[in-house]
């Protein structure tokens, strides 16, 4: 019996260290792609020695003498730290994730391939301007020599993933970074589903009013009625009734619904409103939260001197950032740049679709999508003369398109003459504010809200190609529209000078949540769609609360995590809910409800981590939004994922009879508007209990508003994921102005899902103090340090320098590279 488990002990060690040493295999051959910062490299494709330095926070400031060199440096830093995001970004906006990922991601693809979008930027390479195009095949030329040197060194495949998706990596072009561009401009865009929704919800209801209180538009003038949209087909038109998700369902799809199309904020103080005689600018872009983040920091000294700030690796663009003349900031503008048509196919011929001057056939191309360990598919494309034919499973459009049509979209984004990244170079290069505007003309896609400052003057200008419509178009470009209208169809665009611009404002302070900036009458309406309604109110209150302000009070301003949502709606939704009643006994449902309506009569709307009002009033207000909406809805209640401020007030107001929704259909008594909001409550207090206990003095937000920084492809791989993932715990949410936006559905509703990627605020008064960080870190590999070495920073409400003072960038450097023209 000894010499069995003596030959047993030893069979348990053997294993053991068998698995050790295999754990030490597979850490050496990723850490083998581990970057090394400090080196001297000869490469081809430069002129003069370039020079990159990486500060403490593993930013790169990169030297050259010239700036196509410079950019070389960029490309070559970009390509060390973010390989693999890279590769992903162009194989998604190509429509190859198959080839990779097998059937999962395959409508991802089609959808894609429909959009067509990398061919259009192959042919938008051409239409760059020469500094530009410099600028894309010398950055192009960077990634290719790391390409290089990973394949000649044997470094790992160039990232850890690379060994578990092991594909060839075909070398970098100007079209590439074009293409994720556009890229962008698809996660950017709400319009599409939007329209969908909207004449969805218009078959659903039959009172217009009701469809006003669920699809609202912001506060502020409204417009003429519309067409109902059952009323542009003939009578008797069934439509589809899908049970679909509407989108493809994997972590690097590009399709984000609605409530996380884009959002930011930005603000900016003239001198007389800053403490320190110099122009303030704060700005925080808005995205999905992942390991790593989008952004990139890092410094180019170019020929019109330095510029520091937000980069996207794939792109040779500081999009966020300043120089030491200018500071620049982006926010969604929602600009309405997409329009949905139905085409009518001739019933004789469903080759062909009827357009103003008769049927014409559709422009066809088929296309190949490879599927890894499966057999390809061929695609047939079609075009129309409004734009690409989309599937009805996209967005579920086929529940708003009748029998013997289909749907096309005309998008701004589909430009095959797109200067976007031309404009974006001019604007790093202006040394004004007026040069900075004149620069934005360019821009097609995606639009933005510019937010600049110089020296002495402020401004905010929106930025992107705006559609000509007609004024007699039949839905206002708010829902979808027939193509074979001729007033239906776009007219080409607006002039630059149409788009909304605020310069030098009299009260010195401007900014931007995402709010409805202007009131223009259609067709020059700008959007119907407004990203914000809530947050811009309490910035207005922090913006007027001071006479003058400096960069800390745009930093707390930024990190501010009160709600002026929860302010506002909590005493009205629970104005007859309030002190009622004598004391319930202790273990009733009446008592708990009477213990939270005692926590949220005392709470000042601040979403704390640590506080447990916050986590009780999400979940009243999500089960209150569920409850006035699911029985006039049905399925389609399940689109409106987060509660809207909007709807409810109008609700509880009862604005144009509004408070209608508290009724519920299904049963015999007339419920009112107070007994749904006591219901809600009691039930939002059940599925507390379930899942975070019934002591409700010691609930925390943060627990269930936990930030999900998730790797897009292997944070769903078991034991993986705890090391590619970053889990924090954050304050803020929907509504703030730091803002957390949760996921809304699921068995996590609360997690903090899209938010403040990068943060930046500038201080001209004295530029070197100007701060900024991105929510993780700068390198893509695990196995670094710089993985999350800011996501605490990002967490506490902390920031770095952002100095373009070289010296200081060197005497704490992590490494130095030196790039050096191989000899001929």
């Amino acid at each position: 019996m000894a010499q069995v488990f003596k030959w047993l002990v030893r069979i348990a060690g053997g294993m053991i260290l068998l698995g050790l040493i295999a754990l030490l295999g597979v850490y050496f051959l990723l850490s083998r792609s581990l970057p090394d910062y400090s080196k001297d490299l000869d490469v081809i494709g430069i002129l003069e020695p370039v020079e990159i330095v990486r500060d403490n926070a593993n930013v790169p400031h990169i030297f050259g003498t010239n700036d196509p060199d410079t950019f070389y440096g960029l490309g070559y830093a970009h390509a060390q730290d973010r390989l693999w995001q890279m590769v992903m970004m162009r194989r998604t906006v190509q429509g190859r994730l198959s080839e990779v990922f097998g059937p999962r991601t395959v409508e991802i693809d089609k959808i894609l391939r429909r959009f067509d979008l990398y061919t259009l930027a192959q042919r938008s390479v051409e239409a760059q301007d020469t500094q530009t195009l410099a600028a894309l095949r010398a950055y192009s030329a960077g990634v290719n020599a790391r390409l290089k040197e990973i394949n000649e060194s044997a470094l790992g495949r160039g990232a850890p993933e690379m060994f578990l998706f092991n594909n060839p990596v075909a070398p970098w072009t100007p079209a590439d970074s074009i293409a994720i561009v556009k890229l962008m401009a698809v996660q950017l865009s709400a319009h599409l589903e939007e329209e969908v929704l909207y004449a969805h919800a218009a078959l659903e209801l039959d009172d217009a009013d009701r469809l006003a209180d669920i699809m609202p538009l912001a506060p502020g003038t409204g417009i003429a009625a519309l067409p109902d949209y059952a009323s542009l087909f003939p009578e008797g038109t069934q439509f589809a009734h899908s049970t679909g998700p509407g989108l493809p369902d994997h972590p690097l799809s590009p399709f984000k619904k609605r409530a996380f199309a884009g959002a930011s904020n930005a603000w900016a103080a003239a001198p007389k409103r800053s403490a320190s005689g110099g122009t303030l600018l704060a700005n925080d872009p808005h995205l999905g939260l992942t390991a790593p983040a989008i952004w990139y920091l890092a410094r180019l000294e170019l020929q019109t001197g330095g510029v520091i700030g937000a980069t996207i690796p794939g792109v040779p663009i500081v999009m966020a950032g300043r120089s030491a003349d200018l500071g620049w900031g982006v926010t969604s503008s929602y600009l309405d740049d997409q329009d949905l048509f139905i085409e009518r196919l001739n019933p004789d011929n469903p080759q062909e679709y009827l357009t103003p001057d008769g049927y014409k056939p559709f422009r066809t191309e088929s296309t190949i999508i490879r599927i890894a360990d499966n057999a390809p598919i061929t695609l047939t494309l079609r075009w129309t003369e409004n734009g690409p034919v989309l599937p009805g499973s996209h967005y579920n459009l086929a529940d708003v398109t009748p029998p013997g049509h289909v749907a096309s979209l005309s998008w701004t984004a589909l430009s095959d003459s797109d200067t976007t990244l031309s404009s974006a170079m001019a604007l790093m290069r202006a040394a004004s504010v007026d040069e900075a505007l004149a620069a934005g003309e360019g821009y097609i896609a995606p639009s933005q809200n510019l937010t600049l400052v110089d020296q002495s003057t402020i401004a905010m200008k929106t930025i992107g190609a705006m559609p000509r419509r007609d004024a007699d178009h039949e839905t206002r470009g708010r829902y979808p529209s027939r193509g074979w209208e001729d007033t239906n169809r776009w007219q080409g665009t607006l002039a630059y000078s149409a788009n909304p611009e605020f310069t030098a404002p009299a009260g010195g302070l401007l900014g931007n949540t995402n709010n409805k900036t202007v009131d223009r009458p259609f067709p020059n309406h700008v959007s119907y769609k407004w990203g914000d309604t809530q947050r811009v109110f309490r910035w207005r209150r922090l913006m007027q609360n001071r006479e003058v302000h400096t960069r800390d009070s745009f930093i707390e301003a930024q990190l501010d995590t009160v709600s002026f949502t929860a302010r506002s709606l909590l005493p009205l939704i629970g104005k007859d809910l309030w002190f009622t009643g004598e004391a319930a006994p202790e273990g009733t449902p009446e008592r708990q409800r009477q213990r939270a309506l005692t926590l949220l009569s005392e709470w000042n709307g601040e979403m704390n981590e640590h506080l447990p009002e916050p986590l009780i009033y999400a979940a009243w207000l999500r089960e209150l939004m569920h409850r006035l909406i699911v029985d006039d809805l049905g399925p389609l209640a399940d689109e409106f994922t987060h509660p809207d401020p909007v709807f409810i007030e109008r609700v509880y107001r009862d604005i144009d009879g509004a408070s209608a929704w508290c009724d519920i259909r299904q049963s015999t008594v007339q419920e009112t508007c107070s007994d749904l909001a006591r219901i809600s409550l009691d039930a939002a207090l059940i599925w507390i209990d379930e899942r975070y206990g019934s002591a409700l003095e010691s609930l925390r937000w943060g627990d269930a508003h936990q930030a999900t920084h998730d790797h897009q492809v292997l944070g769903e791989v078991p034991l993986l994921k705890y090391f590619v993932n970053i889990r924090q715990s954050t304050s803020g949410g929907d509504n703030t102005l730091l803002r957390g936006r949760t996921r809304g559905q699921g068995p996590d509703p609360f997690h903090n899902v899209h938010g403040a990627g990068y943060r930046g605020v500038y201080d001209f008064a004295d530029p070197d103090s100007s701060v900024f960080i991105t929510a993780t870190g700068q390198s893509g590999h695990f196995l670094s340090r710089h993985y999350d070495d800011m996501a605490q920073l990002w967490r506490r409400g902390e920031y770095i320098p952002m100095s373009l003072d070289a010296d200081l960038a060197r005497a704490a450097s992590v490494g130095i590279t030196r790039l050096t023209p191989a000899a001929p």
